[in-house]
C-alpha cells in the first residue's frame, strides 16, 4: 500500500497492476484460498440481486444527488479517458468487458479483499479496525482517481466509502461488492455511450439557477 501509490506517480496502472500481482501471488501461495480474500460464500442469485440494488442506491446517492453539485463547485469530472465509447458500440462493449474484469473484479479483489481486509486484520481484526480500514481505503481509492480531477476524487471517495462499508458488513461475501461495482460502472458507461452522462449536472445547474 506504500509502494503502489509511489508507482502510480509515474502511471496509475503501475500501482494497480503491482498491487494486483502481489495479491494474486499471495492467493496462489495460499493454495487458492479465496476465503482469505473475502470470497467465503458461494455466488447466489440473492448476491447478484443485492449487488444490483446496492449499485442503484449508490448511483442515486452519489451520481444524481451529490456529484452534479460537486462539479458545479469543483469543476467537471474528467472522463476524457473513456470519450471514445460515445456512440461507438464496439468500443463500449470492449470497455464493458475490461471493466468487469479489471474494475469490478480486479479493483474489489485488490482494494477490498486484499488491502482493506488485511489492513483491518493487521490492526487487530476488530469492528473498530475494520471501520478504520474502511475510511483509509476510501481515501486511498478516491485519490487513486486523481486523473478525474477534484470532483472525481471526492465522488469516487464517497462511493467507495459505501462500497467498503458494505464489505465491512459482509466480510465473507466479496462477490457482493464485485457485482455492485460492475453494475454501478455499467450504468455509468451506458450513460456515456448514449451521451447522457451530463443530464444530472444540467438538472442541478437549472435547480440552482431557478
Amino acid at each position: 500500500m506504500i509502494i503502489a501509490p509511489l508507482l502510480s506517480l509515474a502511471d496509475r496502472n503501475y500501482g494497480y497492476f503491482f498491487g494486483l500481482f502481489i495479491a494474486l501471488y499471495l492467493l496462489w501461495k495460499s493454495g487458492w484460498n479465496w476465503a482469505k480474500f473475502g470470497f467465503g460464500q458461494k455466488i447466489s442469485l440473492s448476491t447478484i440481486l443485492k449487488g444490483l440494488l446496492l449499485a442503484i442506491i449508490i448511483f442515486v446517492i452519489i451520481d444524481i444527488c451529490i456529484q452534479p453539485f460537486l462539479e458545479i463547485h469543483y469543476g467537471e469530472i474528467d472522463l476524457s479517458s473513456v470519450d471514445d465509447i460515445r456512440g461507438d458500440f464496439a468500443n463500449f462493449f470492449i470497455l464493458f468487458l475490461i471493466m468487469w474484469v479489471f474494475a469490478a473484479f480486479g479493483e474489489e479483489f485488490l482494494f477490498s479483499g486484499y488491502y482493506m481486509k488485511h489492513l483491518a486484520e493487521f490492526m487487530g481484526n476488530t469492528n473498530k479496525t475494520w471501520l478504520i480500514s474502511v475510511f483509509i481505503l476510501s481515501i486511498y481509492f478516491g485519490i487513486s482517481h486523481n486523473y478525474q480531477g477534484t470532483s472525481g476524487i471526492i465522488a469516487v471517495g464517497l462511493s467507495s466509502l459505501i462500497f467498503h462499508y458494505a464489505f465491512y458488513k459482509n466480510r465473507t461475501n466479496l462477490a457482493l461488492l464485485v457485482f455492485a461495482h460492475g453494475f454501478y460502472d455499467t450504468i455509468g458507461l451506458t450513460l456515456i455511450y448514449i451521451n447522457k452522462d451530463r443530464i444530472f449536472y444540467d438538472w442541478a445547474w437549472n435547480l440552482i439557477n431557478n
